[in-house]
């Protein structure tokens, strides 16, 4: 006499269409997640991008600036080279690069002669659609950014306290570089009047 086993259901191979479908949904909300987080820092990751523009736009005009002469008159005044004092100036203090509001002398501009020519003149300049060389020429790929640079007389100040400078021989540079909501950097500099009679 002799038995035959026929193979149990439990030790069957395969899956089931549950199993199937449950492995499916466990798979599909796993790479959702991934994909959201991949999103995320692909969005994120375009922030450096745009602060590392902003802070070269920033230090790329700041040093522009700070080459400037620093002199007690204006670099076209008949006395720069030779003033002592900014009241040396032709029309004394009036006439120097020490009165505030520190502002331009009238007909300079950045982008063509008579050109800007003295720190000071850069106090108000701004860039507002874009940023553009020194011949007034867009930059590609920056259009979408901003600069505006302001200049104050700051010798007296705490942080120079010990050197006892007049206030008007040390000017703070800021100069300010925004892109859309995100992206508003602000680089500070500051210059020294070392060099009160060097004229271009």
């Amino acid at each position: 006499m002799s038995f035959h086993s026929s193979p149990s259901i439990g030790a069957q191979a395969g899956i089931s269409l549950i199993e199937l479908v449950m492995f499916m949904v466990i798979v599909s909300v796993g790479l959702a997640g991934i994909l959201s987080v991949m999103n995320m820092t692909a969005r994120v990751s375009a922030d450096p991008l745009l602060r590392k523009q902003a802070v070269a736009i920033a230090e790329s005009l700041l040093e522009e600036i700070e080459l400037q002469p620093f002199t007690y008159c204006d670099p076209d005044d008949a006395q720069a080279a030779a003033a002592t004092s900014s009241a040396g100036c032709t029309g004394g203090l009036a006439g120097s690069e020490d009165h505030l509001p520190l502002t331009f002398e009238a007909g300079e501009t950045r982008y063509a002669d008579p050109r800007f020519d003295n720190v000071s003149d850069y106090n108000g300049f701004a860039m507002s659609n874009g940023i553009v060389d020194i011949t007034n020429t867009a930059v590609a790929g920056l259009e979408t950014y901003s600069a505006s640079v302001t200049i104050t007389q700051v010798g007296t100040s705490p942080q120079f306290a010990g050197l006892s400078l007049p206030n008007e021989d040390v000017l703070k540079i800021d100069v300010r570089v925004t892109s859309g909501s995100n992206t508003d950097i602000t680089v500070s500099g500051f210059r020294f009047r070392y060099a009160p009679n060097v004229v271009p």
